[in-house]
């Protein structure tokens, strides 16, 4: 099997990942799942598959023993995202297939609060989530939207760049780590030198880049970033505590004047196996979660998730509960999802 063959065939069958590892069989994960296929080609041919998605330098540096992360647009007009790096010796890459066409939020399955966020005129925007809960995709159909619907400047910081934007309404310019850029936080203070009324950071990964964007939302632009946490008072404590324990206090304080909102997001495996669907937490900054993060008391943050339906909230539970009702989900999946699988319990 060749990687066109390869790539071919997951694309076909709704795949989200592939898994090439020089000496074993390949895998894919469809749904959800993975599956080993029964196709094991040689060591060789499997590291040939991995070199058709560099280039010469690239093949140079991944031989040098370094870890790569490309985008990598396909002749079919398929855009991959890959990470390649060595284990036993051998070279392997895990690749993430990206829909060709950005959904809507629609589409996605998003709640209407996510237009809202899109549509603020200055602050922090988070979309987190476990890895492979398309926050990515999240990101790009909000995106897309501001570029279909406003003239405005978007800059894109990402590792790698994944979807790419045709100007629209809105002109964007996207820049790459490692390309275009030397890291995250610089290519953000530069970015207020850039004219931009919309950054995208692919993802706040380390105390400098999520002191940059708070200073870039502070400074009047909306700022849209990427957490791998699973609940929105999981997010506002990993930000503080990445923050040095003097400055803490500090970031609080900064946090709770520019967050705009926080969109948790899980893909779930459908009743009839057919698919994922996605559920969210949703908590949007008012006065009352703005309080609670300056006085350090995100326990309280759920509560008020529950209470703020009428502003777009609710929490993990309150979404999987819909989704069981609708014979969306099934009951079982969801309690094994939830967070609060006592409370889930009850409330289905």
């Amino acid at each position: 099997m060749t990687l066109n063959q390869l790539l071919t065939y997951a694309v076909r069958t709704d795949c989200s990942d592939v898994h090439i590892t020089a000496g074993t069989n390949l895998a894919i994960r469809r749904y959800g799942v993975l599956s080993i296929l029964a196709d094991c080609p040689t060591a060789e041919e499997s590291t040939s598959m991995i070199y058709e998605l560099l280039d010469m330098k690239q093949i140079e540096r991944v031989n040098s023993g370094e870890d790569l992360d490309i985008g990598v647009m396909l002749p079919d007009g398929t855009r991959i995202r890959a990470n390649i790096y060595h284990q036993r010796n051998n070279l392997a890459a895990s690749i993430r297939i990206l829909q060709q066409v950005i959904p809507s939020f629609e589409e996605l399955g998003l709640p209407s609060v996510v237009k809202d966020l899109a549509e603020m005129p200055r602050g922090l925007v988070l979309v987190t989530g476990p890895t492979g809960s398309g926050k990515s995709t999240t990101l790009a159909s909000m995106v897309d939207y501001i570029n279909k619907n406003h003239a405005r400047h978007v800059m894109t910081i990402e590792d790698p760049i994944e979807y790419v934007y045709p100007h629209n309404q809105a002109m964007i310019h996207q820049r790459e780590v490692g390309k275009d850029a030397k890291s995250f936080a610089s290519a953000l203070r530069s970015a207020l030198r850039e004219d931009p009324d919309v950054i995208l950071v692919g993802e706040m990964r380390d105390y400098e880049t999520i002191s940059a964007a708070v200073a870039a939302a502070e400074t009047g632009h909306l700022v849209l970033s990427t957490l791998h946490t699973t609940s929105a008072a999981q997010t506002v404590e990993r930000i503080i505590d990445a923050c040095p324990l003097e400055g803490q206090n500090q970031m609080r304080s900064q946090f709770a004047n520019v967050i705009r909102g926080v969109i948790t997001q899980q893909l779930i495996p459908t009743a009839n196996g057919e698919g994922r669907v996605i559920a969210t937490e949703v908590m949007i900054a008012n006065f009352a979660i703005s309080n609670l993060i300056r006085e350090n008391k995100t326990i309280q943050i759920p509560s008020l998730l529950q209470s703020g339906r009428r502003e777009g909230m609710h929490t993990l539970n309150d979404d999987l509960v819909r989704l069981v009702q609708d014979d969306k989900i099934t009951r079982d999946t969801a309690l094994k999802v939830s967070d609060d699988p006592g409370s889930l319990e009850k409330m289905i």
